[in-house]
């Protein structure tokens, strides 16, 4: 059913019991079941194990690491001759070297040899035997055939069954001369389906309406409510996540948070929507390479974002982008393939048909992802998608246009006022003391700032629930484990220490997580630092006062002067800090008496010599070349002009300009559209870089030890990549978008055996193939029929 109808959810429940078995035991041809003496062998349930588990780690696929130049994975090299003897002839026991080495007991000559610690059973020696005796028929392996549909078996008790699926749990009943349990009471069998579909136990109202039912489809009806939950699609999504190795941290090193929720959240809507199985393979393989992918496709793409990354320091680049994409390759092969491909890494698979040069052709398809080796130790490591609700961007959207319109509107008037000749860029006095009071930071970070903090992640902004004098929009937050420094390196507008000049900064203490201290701290071309703590370790800073009490706005003022700061010095940074709480910090001011020629916010002329040498950032690179390099006669002209342009816009005190309301609507427009951006979460999304890297086959898993070039491709012994006409592909690269497609093709044997059973071992506890992560030939055959 998977194959055709590609769902990731059954319409009922009992549906999931019917495709299970149609598909997986239906389709197969071995079963677990001891061979019946009276039975003919049959290779794949009788003959495989043994081999696989005895003779193929030395006889097997792993060319380099074969001996004797034997093979005893295929039919071709069981029988090949070697000096006249061959190691399988097909009805001859006698004359077949695999019975005379078995049944030896001399250790030279004995297999498997005695140091290698395995030895055959009598019963597995009988086995060999007469499987050589009845001809030594072969078969491939059986997950790697194409599902056929496999016919009913015979049943003494025809009323039990309900659905074909009960006929193959009959059957083994019945060969096991055991009878069927009782069907469970209606209380027993709802809380078996609400767990398993939920993940919670029914409620006393929903085992009440199904035990009040008596129509004849009440338990049907009942497993379309437990479907139509919201719980469903998380319950199942739980089980993704883990074979997506899902985290909300990035695994390594520090360890940092990483958002990824938005891909998590994705995942539960796509079970609860109930995605088509093929959209959901495509979507988190290749949403990012559909034609016009929408924002949900992109999101998608996290499934390949989800491994573990670091940033720590020696690692080395591209050692960690080549891992990135082994892990991804591994993981991909194992979700829809169920093979270990990861012992193809360093050598040839020993035991399935993945060769090395398989396993880095799958891998070419990851090893151009587009995010870095070295993760940053953040939570948005690039590439990183904005998930905005459609509410949210209508919101953005009609901020972005009314900043666009107060741009134009400031860009208009100034123009108009030049010509008027309106504008003035130098104060009439400069000697003149003027009382500042400005703002450095109010909602939104300084323009031009650089910022750095404790979690390495963006600052933190709330809104605050609270209005007055004191609150604005929001506030930041300071909060991080057991302390929190944020750094903000003022690069733009420069900040001179004014006379009488004083620094104060709006806080509130968290009255549920207060801090054992707050630090203040500034940089002149000194540090000055000031505590407020009840304690009395200051961590070498200045004692100002008492911790403020929590829950309420407090101001702490620091006295400039008395700090030892020189008037005209410079304020290139500010530290506000916390230790073990949370503190929120609404405002940043300084006030005090600057000349006006030495004002870099009344005189052009003061912010360009100021600026000189600071390398700012928030302005264009040719005006910061220019304001770096300072005042000078030979600057262009036009440069200068544009420069003092910018100044008027961004710099100069919006109660200077001629155009007040207009700059002052224009920095609220501006403030309202960070302020929404900043609200909008995001996650991170696959992709690649705009040329390919090439990829090698990389020897014995070394990521500097390159050998022979490869192209995407996938594995010899599966059906080709097919392009969209179903032809072969050949006249380009394949991407990601075509793997998918060859996932998901009807001719793939695997990926619908694989995911079946996954979702068997989750509803019974053990898959039909109890080694849900691995189909090769090492795992285990289905247990039905």
């Amino acid at each position: 059913m998977l194959a055709h109808q590609k769902r990731i959810r059954p319409h009922v429940f009992i549906s999931v019991a019917h495709c299970l078995l149609g598909l997986l035991c239906g389709m197969s041809s071995v079963s677990t079941c001891a061979a019946d003496p009276a039975d003919a062998i049959q290779f794949n349930r009788d003959i495989r194990p043994i081999l696989a588990a005895n003779c193929l780690e030395c006889h097997g696929f792993d060319a380099r690491t074969r001996k004797a130049d034997l093979r005893l994975d295929t039919p071709e090299g069981a029988r090949q001759e070697h000096d006249g003897r061959a190691a399988v002839r097909a009805g001859q026991p006698e004359s077949s070297e695999l019975i005379s080495r078995i049944e030896s007991v001399d250790p030279d000559l004995q297999m498997p040899p005695p140091e290698t610690g395995k030895t055959l059973t009598a019963q597995q020696k009988l086995l060999l035997r007469r499987w050589i005796q009845e001809g030594a028929g072969w078969q491939k392996h059986w997950s790697f055939e194409t599902p056929v549909q496999s016919p009913l078996p015979n049943v003494s008790q025809p009323d039990w069954v309900r659905q074909p699926f009960d006929t193959f749990i009959l059957h083994r009943l019945e060969q096991a001369g055991l009878q069927p349990q009782p069907e469970a009471d209606r209380s027993t069998l709802i809380r078996r389906v609400s767990f398993i579909l939920t993940g919670l136990p029914p409620t006393v109202a929903e085992l009440d309406r199904y035990l009040a039912d008596q129509s004849p489809d009440a338990y049907e009806q009942m497993v379309e409510r437990c479907l139509q939950s919201p719980r469903y699609g998380e319950e199942q999504a739980r089980h993704w996540l883990d074979v997506a190795r899902y985290a909300d941290t990035h695994g390594l090193h520090l360890d940092n948070e990483r958002e990824m929720w938005a891909w998590r959240d994705w995942v539960i809507s796509a079970f609860n929507q109930n995605l088509p199985f093929d959209q959901f393979t495509t979507w988190q393989l290749a949403g990012d390479l559909l034609p016009n992918p929408t924002l949900e496709q992109k999101v998608a793409t996290g499934f390949n974002r989800c491994n573990v990354t670091t940033s720590e320091g020696g690692a080395i680049n591209e050692e960690w982008l080549y891992r990135y994409a082994v892990d991804r390759t591994s993981t991909t092969m194992q979700t829809w393939m169920g093979l270990t491909a990861g012992c193809a890494v360093c050598h040839d698979h020993k035991y399935d048909p993945i060769t090395s040069r398989d396993f880095y052709s799958m891998y070419a398809f990851f090893y151009s992802a587009a995010d870095p080796g070295m993760d940053g130790n953040i939570s948005r490591t690039q590439p990183f998608l904005k998930v905005a609700t459609p509410d949210k961007q209508n919101l953005i959207d009609a901020a972005l246009a009314r900043l666009k319109a107060a741009d134009a509107a400031l860009e208009q008037s100034l123009d108009a006022a030049e010509a008027a000749g309106m504008l003035t860029d130098e104060p009439a006095d400069p000697q003149a003391e003027r009382s500042i009071s400005d703002l450095i930071l109010d909602d939104v970070l300084p323009p031009g700032s650089r910022t750095r903090n404790t979690s390495r992640n963006d600052p933190v902004w709330v809104r605050t629930a609270r209005s007055g004098d004191q609150t604005d929009a929001r506030s930041l937050e300071l909060a991080y484990g057991a302390g929190y420094d944020l750094t903000i390196d003022l690069t733009l507008i420069p900040v001179p220490v004014p006379a009488a000049g004083t620094l104060s900064v709006d806080i509130r203490i968290d009255p549920h997580h207060p801090p054992r201290n707050v630090r203040v701290q500034y940089d002149d071309g000194r540090s000055h630092r000031f505590v407020w703590t009840d304690v009395e370790d200051t961590a070498g800073g200045k004692r100002e006062g008492r911790l403020p009490s929590p829950g309420v706005w407090h101001t702490l003022d620091i006295p400039l002067a008395k700090s030892g700061s020189a008037e005209g010095s410079r304020i290139k940074s500010l530290v506000l800090s916390q230790d073990g709480g949370r503190v929120f910090v609404d405002s940043v001011r300084i006030s005090g008496q600057l000349p006006a020629g030495r004002d870099p916010r009344a005189s052009f002329t003061a912010w360009w010599q100021m600026s000189k040498g600071t390398n700012p950032d928030g302005i264009s690179p040719e005006l910061q070349k220019l304001l770096n390099a300072g005042p000078s006669e030979t600057a262009d002209a036009a440069q200068v002009k544009l420069l003092k342009q910018f100044w008027r816009r961004v710099v100069q005190r919006s109660s200077d300009s001629p155009v007040t309301a207009l700059r002052q609507a224009q920095w609220q427009a501006h403030v309202h559209h960070v302020a929404l951006l900043d609200e909008v979460p995001g996650t991170f999304m696959f992709t690649d870089l705009p040329n390919p890297r090439d990829a090698f086959v990389m020897e014995r898993g070394q990521y500097d030890k390159p050998g022979a070039k490869v192209e995407p491709g996938v594995p010899a012994e599966f059906p080709p990549l097919r392009s969209d006409s179903g032809a072969v592909l050949q006249d380009r690269r394949a991407n990601r978008l075509d793997l998918a497609r060859w996932f998901t093709a009807a001719e793939n044997p695997l990926t619908a055996r694989v995911t079946v059973n996954r979702i068997w071992q989750q509803v019974f506890g053990t898959g039909l193939v109890r080694t849900s992560d691995d189909f090769g030939t090492r795992g285990d055959p289905p247990s039905h029929p």
